[in-house]
């Protein structure tokens, strides 16, 4: 497969991403500057985390009308996978490829450490192949990750199966108690409509490496990886 990596000022979980993907994943890699309108006939575009445009506005606000988003855009419409991770999720979410809003955190300050999330999604590409009754122990690092949506957004999401992830403890029990930042429905990443767009704050690429002493990121892209190569 084929990834590409945008870069935006501000990015700097690029070359984490970059790192995972090439050499742990052993995957093509290409670098994407923002201010690119070629995505180099990528198969995945991926949009890392960091501070695009040092989160001026609001997250994600103005790396969305970075030239190369309109390609983005175009990518995702007819059906080229994107995700988005992070800093990824919050521009996706401004450039309506999903639905709804990151917002502050309930608790009003920055949060970075380790969560446990819990597959929900059964048919989409980054947990298609995941245990579902495992929690996957994944770093966050964000200002701005409660995800909000309508109240009927969220049953449709609910019922297309579009919840990627939900916030849980070490034994994959979902509940508000281990909400990190107040996100509806202890949400932690969805997908669009079409299954091709992805979303999620945790950063599985910070949990791919077997010298950072967890791999449960690398899960999520093996999953990605392997649901791309058999539905081809």
């Amino acid at each position: 497969m084929k990834f590409g990596v945008v870069i935006f000022p501000g990015s700097n979980c690029d070359h984490d991403m970059i790192y995972v993907l090439r050499n742990i994943m052993e995957q093509e890699v290409v670098e994407l500057w923002h201010k690119d309108n070629d995505l180099q006939d990528v198969d995945v575009v991926v949009l890392p985390g960091g501070f695009s445009f040092g989160d001026y506005l609001r997250s994600g606000a103005l790396a969305r009308f970075s030239p190369i988003m309109e390609r983005v855009i175009e990518f995702a419409n007819a059906g080229g996978y994107v995700f988005g991770v992070c800093n990824g999720f919050q521009i996706l979410c401004e450039a309506k490829l999903l639905p709804g809003a990151l917002l502050a955190n309930n608790i009003q300050k920055f949060e970075c450490k380790n969560v446990h999330i819990l597959p929900d999604s059964k048919s989409a590409a980054l947990t298609a192949f995941l245990p579902r009754s495992h929690a996957l122990k994944i770093p966050i690092a964000h200002g701005e990750g409660r995800y909000y949506a309508d109240t009927d957004v969220l049953a449709t999401m609910r019922i297309n199966g579009q919840i990627l992830f939900r916030y849980c403890d070490e034994n994959g029990l979902v509940s508000e108690s281990v909400n990190p930042n107040g996100s509806a429905e202890n949400i932690a990443g969805i997908c669009n409509e079409g299954f091709n767009v992805f979303g999620m704050m945790p950063h599985p690429e910070r949990a791919a490496d077997d010298e950072l002493g967890n791999t449960d990121g690398r899960l999520i892209f093996e999953s990605l990886i392997r649901f791309f190569k058999e539905r081809l």
